[in-house]
């Protein structure tokens, strides 16, 4: 199953930009998009990236779109 985080991130460097953390099975990808019509290119997360998957991980255990067991698992890919 893969399970798609997003949020917008503001750096004063690079301006506004989306960041997608995408989960499929035991591997992680981070990818980030500028403007509507550029391409998704790669993405080092940052402490507050982390942070932000972990809380937006937690909201969605909440509402049962995600079970405890997936959760641990987005958990063991911060370390």
């Amino acid at each position: 199953m893969s399970t798609e985080f997003g949020w917008w991130v503001k750096d004063p460097e690079l301006g506004k930009f989306q960041v997608h953390a995408i989960v499929h099975g035991a591997n992680l990808k981070w990818v980030r998009k500028q403007g509507h019509h550029t391409p998704w290119m790669p993405h080092t997360p940052t402490e507050s990236d982390w942070d932000q998957l972990m809380y937006e991980a937690g909201k969605r255990v909440v509402r049962r779109l995600l079970s405890p067991a997936q959760f641990e698992e987005i958990k063991r890919f911060r370390k």
